[in-house]
């Protein structure tokens, strides 16, 4: 077998081990294996002053390859070298069903100012980088297993455009490259030795030793407006006059509700307005079609969207929401792609010029509704080998399709056939957030969707958590059990603050039919939105004290350190990883909800679950996980379990309380009588009890 990439990077920062470095800092989080190595101070401020060289040498050699065995390839993915096949019964990739996933962007994740000079700086006084790279993420991988995560699901790591780049580092979601990685996550610790894509090889096998998948984020739908297939291909693109960028806006259509989904009732309407007649009226020919023999030439320039502007007046138009009359402004660092090379043929009998340039609008956004007689097949062909592509260099798991609800249907089944034809245990997540379209996207090929917890489950007081805990378990696909993501506001920071953010991320943990999510930061009680794209108003991008170096950041676009010296920074990977043998043992009955029981009350702020296990002793075989929502008072309750007795054929009086946010273990003995519990729960306590 040949040399892993891990074996190359822990040579690499061997060579460099006798480098002087006086000042170098991670948080005492980032060591979950004890480093103890001879240099290492413990400041009072809970960072560890290390040489960084013997830290990451260290966490390699002793950690990482300890777990490699010769006939284990860690640099394919994870299903392939456990020669792992779906069953009969299940769908590729159905693996995500057990998975406990850990969201990650990683230049913020694995951001430290490490100089203590008080900002995060490309080069520090040791010529270091200190924004996040591959090299540096693998310090969290034990943090991250001592927490139960088995799947890293990675916001997009490919090469962005800084053109009308958002805040101080600009959004990865404005891929310029899908093939080639942001060079801003190569490490500087190994300056020339490694390549980026040697470092991302190395990340990933190093997950798969830790028994971690890992997926992607692929966005197949946009592209930056400055971007690398301008130059072969612009008619894949839409264009505007440059001198009219200025009056560019989102059209107005009278008659028709803001946010309302384009369906086709409502396309008379949209064609007839004036406002959509002047927004239709902006587009232009692309640069070739106008001057081929121009184009040749301005194709060649260095900067190629300056020169487009300079020679045509003409540049790419920017995309914006799907929904009708969505206030968002539009996105002026990303454009959407031509998906067909002519105009949607549902909607084409309304355009009163026939003969217009191809224009952004409702109906082609949402290519999977309206659909052409053109497809690109160009661009369909390198959109289906991205995934690919991923998998042959890097051997990645699984990946997440941005705004796939937007794809047409070939162009999906596409992009599945060519990642399961490479590796027939390869999952897909779906950006789909309406869990009533569940069965539609498990029909098309995805194993889940990412649901609406984060909506849910944050709304305690309204009976929206009660809703979601309970009635997930009847969709078709599994859902995120989670109470936040990258683009909505932290649990942290909702009503209920940290004590619901500790209820729910336990909770989360055992939800039916649910993937427990924890998004990069949550773990910490991080209280700053890395976005404020849903479910925000303007209030949440003040999260944090005023004198707080990144007051008012947003690490999906700004430099961005989470909190890793929060004083309660233990809290939830202690938990969770005293938690995680309890999901172990049930996680059969957890991934099936024919083993699973509801334990019901009156009072919306009060979850219990019940799973149970078919043996012979009929005891031990049942785990109870209740909790309050209620972040402020304690509960009282005797609610029945006469239901779970009769699925499980269990009829203990004594039971084991495995764990409690409020107390320790001890004998569960609270059996008001046969058929129900004497039920104490303080504030957000979560119980976990085994009879």
């Amino acid at each position: 077998m040949q040399t892993l990439k891990l074996e190359k990077l822990l040579h690499v920062l061997k060579e460099h081990a006798n480098d002087t470095v006086y000042n170098y800092t991670v948080p005492d989080l980032w060591n979950c294996f004890d480093y103890k190595g001879e240099e290492l101070i413990k400041t009072p401020n809970h960072e560890l002053m290390v040489n960084p060289y013997n830290f990451f040498s260290y966490l390699i050699e002793h950690v990482l390859l300890k777990k490699h065995k010769t006939d284990f390839d860690p640099g394919v993915s994870l299903s392939k070298a456990l020669n792992l096949k779906p069953k009969k019964t299940q769908l590729a990739g159905d693996w995500v069903k057990e998975s406990v996933m850990y969201s990650t962007m990683i230049r913020t994740s694995a951001a430290w100012d490490n100089d203590r000079s008080g900002a995060l700086e490309d080069e520090n006084i040791y010529k270091m980088k200190e924004t996040g790279t591959f090299v540096k993420m693998l310090a969290l991988l034990p943090l991250l297993d001592k927490m139960g995560i088995n799947t890293v699901y990675m916001l997009p790591i490919s090469k962005f455009s800084l053109k009308d780049k958002k805040g101080d580092l600009g959004s990865p979601y404005g891929v310029s490259n899908f093939n080639e990685l942001d060079p801003n996550l190569k490490e500087s610790l190994t300056k020339d030795a490694m390549t980026l894509d040697e470092e991302f090889q190395a990340f990933i096998e190093a997950c798969h030793l830790l028994n971690m998948r890992v997926m992607i984020d692929i966005i197949p739908r946009t592209n930056a407006v400055e971007n690398d297939l301008i130059k072969d291909h612009p008619d894949w693109f839409y264009w505007i006059k440059a001198s009219a960028f200025d009056q560019y806006r989102v059209p107005y259509v009278e008659g028709i509700e803001d946010t309302a989904s384009p369906v086709l009732e409502h396309m008379p309407k949209v064609y007839e307005s004036d406002d959509v007649l002047r927004h239709i009226n902006m587009f232009q020919l692309n640069p070739k079609a106008q001057d081929a023999a121009l184009w040749e030439k301005v194709r060649k320039s260095k900067n190629i969207i300056d020169a487009i502007e300079k020679h045509y007046d003409l540049k790419i138009a920017p995309a914006f929401s799907d929904h009708i009359n969505d206030i968002q402004p539009p996105w002026t660092d990303i454009t959407f792609f031509r998906m067909y090379m002519d105009h949607p043929k549902e909607t084409v009998g309304f355009l009163k010029n026939k003969a217009v340039a191809p224009y952004i609008l409702y109906d082609t956004i949402k290519s999977n509704m309206y659909h052409g007689e053109i497809p690109n097949d160009g661009l369909w062909e390198k959109l289906a080998n991205i995934v690919p592509s991923y998998q042959k260099r890097f051997g990645i798991d699984g990946a997440r399709i941005d705004m796939g609800h937007a794809l047409p249907a070939k162009l999906i089944q596409m992009i599945f056939d060519r990642a399961r034809k490479i590796d027939p245990d390869f999952a897909f997540i779906a950006e789909e957030l309406q869990p009533k379209n569940a069965s539609a996207a498990r029909e098309v090929g995805y194993n889940m969707i990412i649901g609406n917890g984060f909506i849910m489950a944050p709304r305690i007081w309204q009976g929206k958590a009660h809703e979601f805990y309970y009635d997930s378990r009847h969709l078709k696909a599994p859902v995120f059990a989670c109470t936040e993501t990258h683009d909505t506001p932290r649990i942290a920071a909702r009503d209920g603050y940290e004590t619901l953010s500790k209820t729910t991320t336990i909770l989360n943990m055992f939800m039916p039919n649910g993937v427990p999510f924890i998004n990069s930061g949550q773990e910490i009680f991080e209280k700053q939105p890395m976005n404020t794209g849903l479910d925000c108003s303007s209030e949440d991008l003040y999260k944090l004290e005023p004198n707080d170096p990144y007051y008012g950041k947003l690490p999906l676009f700004d430099r961005y350190q989470f909190h890793y010296l929060h004083r309660d920074r233990w809290v939830l990977p202690n938990i969770l990883d005293f938690i995680k043998p309890f999901r172990k043992k049930y996680l059969s009955q957890i991934t099936n909800t024919n083993y699973f029981v509801h334990i019901l009350d009156d009072n919306k702020l009060f979850i219990g679950y019940a799973f149970y296990k078919k043996t012979k002793a009929n005891k031990n075989n049942v785990l109870l996980v209740l909790a309050n929502l209620n972040p402020y008072h304690e509960y009282y309750s005797k609610p029945s379990i006469k239901a779970i007795r009769d699925a499980s054929n269990n009829h203990e009086t004594i039971g084991k309380l495995l764990f409690s946010t409020h107390e320790g273990p001890r004998d569960f003995t609270q059996f008001y009588d046969y058929n129900q519990i004497d039920l104490h729960l303080g504030a957000g306590e979560v119980k976990i009890v085994e009879f």
